[in-house]
């Protein structure tokens, strides 16, 4: 059987290539796929061969978000079966992938669009890093980055019942999505009086828990002079260059403030217990809150393209720093 399946062949480039399926092992799944999201900040880095993804090592291929079909199961496979419909965790942009049964959860509500499915995986990664937070009801919440992860972790601070959510971004329009998706104030990192706006909306006393999912280490800055008395910072998104001084005895040891790491591989992987559950009951619990409407995805979604659009989704990927959160590729007509 013959795959069509993106690579990053070189920093800046990326084609849709010809590759070979491999007979499945017993405990392997093998699926054809409806929907792969594009994690923007994750490939980005990828295909730029940025540190702490890789660097210049190709050709890559990535596109851990998905949703497909079940084509052929391992003769150890008992959580699924042929027919059933799919999370692909850590596949790739491909027509077909082969993962094993711990990475495959399958979709039981058939109500739920496939669309909306295949944007589970990466909203389990910001439900996990919101998670460790250990919010309590009242608490104010602020996440800073609004791509995937960061819109996602908005709509789970608000579930947890944080107020008020803060919600930071240098994009206009993704604070905008971030008020209509329940964030009570959104404002411009950019903005000299940034960290005096947000004391203001705590009341003086800064934010009690915040997501930083930008990477970027200006904003994790930010953060922690942003953070209440005995605050909290979960580390969602990864650090690719450390350029900012940090006071750490002033501003983290001092007041008390905690820094949590939140990588989405540091996961209990067999039983969940409270503020660390695994991937498969987070993905689950998600597909449990869109089905009864308190998680929203459509007003996520920008565009669908055909994966044989990948070049140029990729190029502005690179290049404009407005890219479309919510890029979802289409397989369903791939040959």
């Amino acid at each position: 059987m013959t795959n069509k399946q993106i690579f990053f062949t070189d920093v800046h480039k990326a084609e849709l290539l010809d590759a070979d399926v491999r007979n499945i092992e017993e405990n392997e799944v093998l699926t054809e796929t409806e929907y792969t999201v594009v994690s923007g900040g994750t490939e980005r880095a990828n295909i730029m061969g940025m540190k702490n993804a890789g660097g210049n090592k190709f050709p890559k291929s990535l596109g851990y978000c998905g949703v497909g079909r079940v084509l052929k199961v391992g003769s150890a496979v008992r959580s699924v079966a042929v027919g059933d419909r799919v999370l692909v965790y850590h596949g790739k942009h491909a027509k077909y992938n082969i993962r094993t049964e711990a990475e495959i959860t399958k979709v039981e509500d058939d109500s739920i669009p496939s669309l909306d499915a295949a944007f589970v995986i990466i909203a389990s990664m910001g439900l996990g890093g919101v998670r460790k937070l250990e919010l309590e009801l009242g608490e104010s919440a602020m996440v800073m980055g609004l791509g995937l992860l960061g819109i996602f972790a908005l709509q789970f601070c608000r579930l947890s019942g944080a107020y008020p959510v803060i919600a930071a971004d240098l994009n206009p329009a993704r604070r905008e999505l971030a008020l209509k998706l329940g964030a009570d104030y959104a404002f411009d990192p950019s903005d000299p009086d940034f960290v005096e706006k947000v004391k203001s909306v705590t009341g003086g006393k800064g934010v009690n828990a915040t997501v930083e999912v930008t990477g970027v280490s200006a904003a994790m800055k930010q953060a922690i002079e942003c953070a209440s008395w005995m605050g909290r910072i979960s580390l969602l998104g990864c650090t690719r260059v450390s350029d900012c001084s940090v006071d750490y005895y002033q501003q983290v040891h001092r007041p008390g403030v905690k820094l949590i790491g939140a990588h989405n591989f540091v996961r209990p992987k067999v039983e969940s217990y409270p503020h660390h559950w695994t991937h498969q009951d987070d993905c689950k619990a998600i597909l449990s809150l869109i089905a009864a409407g308190r998680i929203q995805v459509a007003p996520i979604v920008s565009r669908v393209v055909s994966p044989e659009a990948a070049p140029r989704i990729y190029d502005q990927l690179c290049d404009d720093p407005a890219f479309p959160i919510g890029t979802v590729f289409d397989w369903r007509d791939i040959k």
